[in-house]
């Protein structure tokens, strides 16, 4: 393996010693306040103002008051402007967004710095396209939108979720009020900060930190549509939460994806997707590829090139240009790994680690790969969230289809094999909302994602993600 000198990331953004909740506009107190820790270090980056029930009700307020008045009114021509001024800004603040997304959030400085900042811009200047063009996207002739949004996100692509969920909402008209995960709330609120500076009407966007009583207020509150994007779990307590209201829904939820090695894939390039399939942002990656199914014929082979590159894999300092795995994004994401890990163990499966130093304070984890593993245990149906690869083996293409359907989830899947004719058969057949072939993690905002059984449903992106946000 090549020794690294240190490259760290010269830029660094100015970082608030407190921020408060964005409402109607300005940034106001909250009820609480919680600190925001940087997971790499332990250290507090900032305090930050928690809503509470009234605040949410004062943000829901002035995005009504701000959809009924000012967005809704609109034409979608100008909506577009403001959408296309944002996307810009975003562009021209990408190295600070990225590198405050990895003191945040614990990723590495070139997963922030060339996926996410550069995919939420792309999502803000694909919408501003559909801005006045929304008749003719096959939804109806007068679409309409449905007015206040709330949208609660998750913590593994805070400001790349926070465009899949406002870009959409904003191009169709409606205002929204949302909610960032309560260990990554800085990016979310740098954007408030971007839609003062992109003169965005007062109420449009609203920005409200806080914890899972926030977004449970917010589920409640007077909004049209909620749009979630989390665990099963919470996706559930959610979709009985509206049961019975006119609120329309959204839920992108858990996934446990199967990525599938024919014995006549290129091994090489299998392997190359296999890591980024699972440790890609740390596999904190609803879609993460945490199953890998490898025909037997191929297997050994398999296993022996993805333990050598595995071992190349370098785990550090998120800011540091050569880190390929960060840290884990917080202690308690830190314990459920380590428990499941654990349970992998004590039922029999094999675990390998590559020898690796890690850091002395922090929150880290080796990259494991699991082989031996049984469609029964744990490790094989439960979703780790971490960088945690289990390894089964299959003898047939139909032993393959049915092993990667034997999940609860269904939100992506990979097929790796040389025969176009396989890929679409497997394609058929699997039962996932997203198939990719000969490669792994590809996003385009062009393109909707979304899952089915209890990956949950609806999909984000491309012209089918409009209709979430239109009342057709």
């Amino acid at each position: 393996m090549f020794e690294y000198a240190p490259a760290p990331e010269s830029v660094r953004p100015e970082i608030k010693e407190h921020y408060g909740l964005f409402v109607d506009g300005e940034f106001v107190d909250g009820e609480a306040v919680f600190k925001s820790v940087n997971p790499a270090t332990e250290e507090v980056l900032f305090t930050v103002a928690e809503a509470g029930a009234a605040d949410v009700a004062k943000a829901v307020a002035a995005a009504r008051r701000a959809q009924e008045a000012v967005w809704g009114p609109m034409s979608g021509a100008e909506r577009g402007k403001y959408l296309f001024r944002i996307a810009r800004l975003l562009q021209e603040r990408s190295r600070e967004f990225a590198v405050a997304e990895s003191l945040d959030n614990g990723k590495p400085i070139k997963e922030t710095r060339d996926f996410d900042v550069p995919t939420a811009a792309q999502h803000f200047f694909y919408h501003a396209g559909w801005a006045d063009k929304l008749a003719y996207a096959g939804l109806g002739a007068d679409p309409r939108p449905l007015g206040v949004i709330g949208q609660v996100i998750p913590w593994n692509f805070p400001i790349l979720m926070l465009a899949w969920k406002i870009a959409p909402a904003l191009a169709c008209g409606n205002t929204v009020v949302l909610k960032p995960a309560e260990t990554t709330p800085l990016t979310a609120l740098m954007f408030a900060e971007l839609c003062q500076e992109a003169d965005l009407p007062p109420g449009v966007v609203n920005i409200l930190p806080g914890a899972g009583a926030t977004g449970a207020a917010l589920v409640d509150a007077d909004v049209d549509k909620v749009a979630f994007t989390g665990s099963t779990a919470v996706g559930r307590a959610i979709a009985k939460s509206i049961a019975g209201s006119k609120k329309k829904v959204t839920l992108e939820l858990g996934g446990k994806a199967a990525n599938i090695v024919f014995d006549d894939a290129a091994i090489d390039q299998a392997v190359e997707g296999i890591v980024n399939g699972i440790f890609f942002n740390q596999g904190h990656v609803c879609c993460a590829g945490s199953r890998l199914l490898v025909q037997e014929s191929v297997a050994d082979e398999v296993l022996s090139r993805l333990k050598e590159r595995v071992a190349t894999l370098r785990v550090g300092d998120p800011l540091d240009k050569n880190t390929d795995i960060g840290a884990i994004n917080s202690a308690e994401q830190l314990e459920r790994i380590t428990a499941l890990t654990e349970t992998g163990r004590g039922e029999g499966a094999d675990v390998w680690q590559p020898a690796c130093d890690l850091p002395e304070n922090g929150f880290w984890f080796r990259p494991t790969v699991f082989t031996g593993v049984q469609q029964s245990m744990r490790i094989a149906r439960e979703e780790i969230f971490g960088p945690v690869l289990s390894v089964l083996t299959f003898r047939t293409p139909d032993e393959a289809i049915a092993k990667a359907n034997n999940t609860p989830y269904g939100l992506s899947a990979g097929v790796w094999t040389e025969k176009g004719s396989k890929i679409l058969w497997a394609a058929e057949r699997l039962r996932a909302g997203v198939v990719w072939a000969n490669t792994f993690n590809q996003f385009d905002a062009a393109s909707p994602f979304g899952g089915l059984k209890e990956s949950g449903y609806g999909r984000e992106g491309g012209r089918q993600g409009l209709e979430a946000y239109l009342d057709v």
